[in-house]
């Protein structure tokens, strides 16, 4: 279902629009949730399942390093397909979604191969400890070799949620995710195959929702009758994409970087605190990404009616995303600080270390109570982003980040320990948020570059 996001009431079309983005982030999350559950509840003992949590927990920096480059490429492949069609240039729009394929095609290929030939150097590179590394090595290659489909699936969802389809992604995130749930059992809990079964049944998952969200996407481009032949690879279209998804790209791949090193430190501490922080960002990665959801939302909105030339709707918009976000932040604050104990619970096999808990609980007492200030950054953030107003996003992004990593690295070495590279995170929101608002009241997101009146003759 297509939805024009430049007319009717901003914030139901909001509401509506970003409603089955919230459900897509949050099948997606609870099926990797899920992954850390089941590894982690039906291990042979109590002991084999906090070094498999803890395994997983060790490569999740590094996947989500691949996932940041794809993010990136979901980001910018969007807000170019947003402004064409909120513009309706549906020629050129096809054009750039031919050549956003083409493009995530060949970067995920040399990714596949990097990551093939790296995955243990990798690894190494983290400083993981030896009690875990045959696992966590074997996890990472695996997920390696299913990069081209992880690609394809979100730059398909990233297309549609700009032409304000956000049910397709929905439809296509709760397949993957309940085939995902279905093969974690299958593999792990009656085949016994610990860590490469998780593995294996995120490696099918991915590979189905990418070929299925291919052919959708297909069927729905063909339904735009433009009278003409596309283009299929434009260097101009290129261009234009590369200036919105390199900016994104290296805005989710450091941040990536950063949760590398600040994992570096927590692997030194051992396995009991790698597995206690595996869960707990787990935990707090579920509510993050459902918050954003309506900042995701509000960034195909600006896109959408910045290429209408209708920015009186932006700040209506902002309004509104914001207080579905903050919202949505506070209602996880209530259910996570009252009931840390026993969510925590839910990932680790009866009999655990104490330890595990202590050091999940501590995380999160220590981040949670920011969610509010953490969503601010995040709409504000989605208008800079969805206006193709990529510097000053990534400024507020950058440094965010840095400042989370001085602090983690400063932090770690006093008294505070753990406690304080958990400070670094609401530290480092609270400065984001700062910038994220400068930008946005000093209108810097409306010299975005906006696709022009008439059709060029190359498309």
């Amino acid at each position: 279902m297509i939805t024009d996001l430049t007319e009717g009431s901003p914030s139901k079309k909001l509401f509506w629009f970003s409603m089955p983005l919230l459900l897509s982030v949050a099948f997606q999350q609870l099926y990797q949730m899920a992954d850390s559950m089941i590894v982690g509840r039906f291990a042979e003992s109590a002991q084999a399942g906090e070094l498999a949590l803890a395994a997983v927990g060790a490569s999740y920096p590094i996947t989500q390093l691949f996932v940041a480059v794809a993010t990136g490429i979901n980001i910018g492949t969007s807000v170019l397909v947003s402004q064409l069609f909120g513009a309706k240039r549906y020629l050129r729009m096809k054009t750039a979604i031919s050549t956003a394929l083409i493009t995530t095609t060949v970067v995920s290929l040399l990714l596949t191969l990097f990551g093939a030939v790296c995955t243990n150097g990798l690894m190494s590179a983290l400083n993981t400890s030896a009690d875990i590394f045959a696992d966590a090595s074997l996890y990472l290659r695996v997920y390696v070799f299913g990069l081209l489909f992880l690609f394809i699936y979100n730059v398909c969802t990233g297309i549609f949620n700009a032409m304000g389809d956000s049910r397709t992604p929905l439809f296509l995130l709760i397949l993957s995710s309940v085939g995902n749930v279905i093969l974690d059992v299958v593999f792990v809990a009656i085949l016994h195959w610990g860590v490469a079964g998780v593995a294996w049944a995120t490696f099918i998952a991915q590979g189905a929702s990418g070929v299925f969200a291919f052919f959708l996407l297909m069927c729905r481009v063909r339904t735009f009758d433009t009278g003409h032949h596309f283009i299929l690879f434009a260097p101009e279209m290129l261009r234009r994409l590369t200036n919105y998804a390199i900016p994104s790209i290296a805005q989710q791949s450091f941040v990536s970087v950063g949760n590398l090193i600040i994992q570096y430190y927590v692997n030194l501490c051992g396995p009991t605190v790698i597995a206690g922080f595996s869960v707990a960002n787990r935990i707090n990665m579920f509510a993050l990404t459902c918050c954003m959801s309506f900042a995701s939302g509000l960034s195909s909105y600006v896109a959408q009616n910045i290429g209408a030339r209708k920015l009186d709707r932006v700040g209506p918009g902002l309004k509104a995303g914001g207080t579905f976000s903050v919202g949505l932040g506070i209602v996880f604050m209530m259910i996570y600080l009252p009931l840390a104990n026993r969510i925590i619970s839910l990932f680790l096999p009866a009999g655990s270390a104490s330890g595990v808990v202590d050091v999940a609980r501590g995380y999160l007492f220590t981040v949670v109570p920011f969610y509010v200030v953490v969503c601010i950054k995040f709409v504000c953030d989605s208008v800079l982003r969805g206006a193709g107003a990529m510097r000053p996003f990534m400024i507020t992004t950058f440094s965010d980040l840095i400042l989370r990593v001085v602090l983690a690295l400063t932090l770690s070495k006093t008294a505070l320990a753990t406690t304080g590279i958990w400070l670094s995170w609401p530290i480092g929101w609270v400065i984001g948020m700062a910038l994220s608002l400068a930008f946005y009241f000093t209108a810097k997101w409306r010299k975005a570059e906006v696709p022009p009146e008439k059709d060029e003759n190359w498309v």
